[in-house]
């Protein structure tokens, strides 16, 4: 899906967060963070998603669940989709399946429209990602994720920690009723941040692929934060795990030159994209293009960033100017629903700002 014009008519006003007007110029602080959630992986998949449902109105989230159906999936997938939902179940891989099944019930929403839902945010994600090495060997990993509906998204965005047997397993930025992961990390272990690659054809090639038990794209970045051991093993987890869309997948480490772009196709990777600070590139940039061709005048994010970064320098790059660099114009954008900066050797700094563009 190509990207829409704003729909922020409607912005929420305790949410919005103040940018500046110039591309080169310093950007407010940040003033709103999502709501941060705990999420019990010892309890029954179909429950564990029922304390973060308590935060939030059921009328408004129904609203929110049917307004991003009809308005971003096709009408011939509902009626695919809806009268074999209950057969869908079984291609689902768990926890996902009991998870979905678990919210559409406390939504009081049919199992139909929760699939659905959890793909309409699959197809749409237009995103800025960055990785980056500072001249110490520190690693930060920052992204912008665009999307639309930012009217309601930016209510419904929550920073979920996925616990287990009383620790951080993982943790990562969604909205509340999708059960993937565009951006999470693996404390001391690994980032990873998910951008959209347009193939063609989404919505066939998405289902066809679903229905041979290939692994929507949000979906393998959390089942690799659960269970890959390091860098090295969610790179390969996520290079080569057959997948519905073609995608970016970004991937920070702890050690040095462990930062890597993977260019996806379904089947496998088209492409492996590593830093080389050796040789000068101490930070990778993706958006939704091939790094290896031109984006498009009309959306080029990927030049602003660039030069924002070779402004700052290795020496000077860090959480709070990677944030700065996501906050320049256009990488910065009416689209644009939270920034999120990282470092997984340094967890504790995980931070998701909701965002607008004034």
């Amino acid at each position: 899906m190509g990207r829409a014009a704003a729909l922020g008519s409607g912005l929420w006003g305790p949410l919005a967060l103040l940018c500046a007007a110039a591309a080169a110029a310093t950007p407010a602080p940040p003033g709103v963070t999502p709501l941060l959630c705990n999420v019990s992986l010892d309890s029954p998949a179909e429950e564990r998603w029922l304390p973060v449902l308590r935060h939030f109105d059921p009328v408004f989230l129904r609203a929110a669940v049917a307004r991003v159906i009809d308005q971003s999936v096709p009408k011939w997938v509902h009626e695919v989709i809806r009268p074999i939902a209950a057969k869908l179940e079984f291609f689902m891989p768990q926890p996902f399946a009991g998870e979905i099944r678990g919210l559409c019930k406390a939504l009081g929403i049919s199992l139909g429209d929760g699939i659905l839902l959890n793909f309409a945010y699959e197809s749409t994600a237009f995103c800025t990602s960055i990785v980056a090495q500072d001249d110490k060997g520190n690693f930060y990993h920052g992204r912008n994720l665009d999307y639309d509906f930012v009217d309601i998204l930016s209510k419904i965005t929550i920073d979920v920690r996925f616990i287990k047997s009383g620790q951080v397993a993982y943790q990562g930025t969604t909205f509340l009723g999708y059960v993937g992961l565009w951006t999470g990390q693996s404390p001391y272990k690994f980032t990873i941040s998910g951008d959209e690659r347009a193939g063609g054809r989404w919505w066939e090639n998405a289902i066809a692929a679903f229905l041979t038990r290939n692994y929507p794209v949000s979906w393998l970045v959390r089942d690799t934060l659960s269970r890959a051991e390091d860098f090295q093993s969610a790179v390969v987890r996520l290079a080569s795990v057959p997948i519905i869309a073609e995608v970016y997948y970004i991937v920070g480490g702890v050690s040095p030159k462990e930062g890597m772009v993977i260019t996806r196709n379904r089947r496998g990777p088209a492409d492996l994209w590593p830093l080389d600070p050796l040789g000068g590139a101490w930070f990778r940039v993706e958006t939704n293009y091939d790094h290896w061709t031109t984006p498009p005048p009309f959306d080029d994010r990927r030049t602003p960033a660039i030069k924002a970064l070779n402004a700052i320098g290795q020496h000077n790059i860090n959480f709070d100017t990677l944030f700065k660099v996501l906050s320049v114009k256009p990488v910065l954008n009416n689209n644009t629903v939270y920034t999120t900066v990282m470092s997984a050797a340094l967890p504790d700094k995980y931070q998701t700002w909701i965002r607008t563009v004034k």
